[in-house]
């Protein structure tokens, strides 16, 4: 439900935010005791799409997504490639010199999503990436996070409140040669896929998709 900590666990993720107590540890080390100077390093294996894309409104699409590579001074042509490239991923190539305002709610989204996937990073955060959007916007975003996970295989943290982009992800693949999203065969199901579930700041369920959907909990099963 909202309010129930899922953006709050994500920033504190990527240390955005600093925890009371406990210890959150990312790629085998607690970002809890980072120096800001660590966590800069940190963030640099970790791509984030937030709510509502977060885009710099006076930035045109390209400087958007490339605003990382300019701070590491990654040369420009370099850094114009690999906007083109990461563009092309999100199918709006045709949009580079294009600022926020001239996007609509799902490409803002998708210029979100290549910024967080041009450093080529070990992990993405997605906070909510269909909020907002209409059903068949909601699955182009929905099949770009698997795209990403199944062409580039970069683990993927998705908070969302809907249950049909969740399943879809976990009963899907993406198949490179159509440029589609498939069903498994036989209604199977993708084993890396793990379910995390927050009610009121606690993790009422942490597995798989059979066992969430085997559940006899009264308040899962609503």
């Amino acid at each position: 439900p909202a309010g129930g900590g899922k953006s709050v666990l994500m920033k504190l993720t990527d240390g955005l935010l600093r925890p009371d107590s406990g210890a959150i540890t990312v790629f085998g080390e607690d970002v809890t005791c980072m120096s800001e100077y660590d966590l800069f390093k940190l963030r640099g294996r970790i791509g984030m799409v937030f709510q509502e894309s977060a885009l710099f409104d006076s930035l045109s699409v390209e400087d958007n997504v490339a605003y990382r590579l300019h701070e590491e001074h990654v040369p420009e042509q370099e850094s114009h490639d690999r906007v083109v490239e990461a563009l092309k991923f999100v199918g709006l190539e045709q949009a580079i010199a294009k600022f926020p305002s001239e996007l609509s709610g799902g490409m803002r989204r998708r210029v979100s999503i290549a910024r967080a996937i041009v450093s080529n990073p070990d992990l993405i955060l997605y906070d909510s990436p269909t909020g907002g959007l209409d059903p068949i916007t909601s699955t182009t975003i929905i099949e770009l996070v698997m795209k990403q996970r199944d062409v580039s295989h970069t683990t993927s943290l998705v908070i969302t409140h809907r249950l049909q982009d969740a399943f879809t992800l976990a009963m899907h693949r993406f198949n490179p040669e159509t440029e589609k999203m498939e069903p498994l065969p036989g209604g199977g199901v993708d084993e890396t896929t793990k379910f995390l579930v927050l009610n009121e700041g606690k993790v009422v369920f942490d597995g798989d998709t059979h066992e969430l959907v085997s559940s006899t909990d009264p308040w899962l099963k609503q």
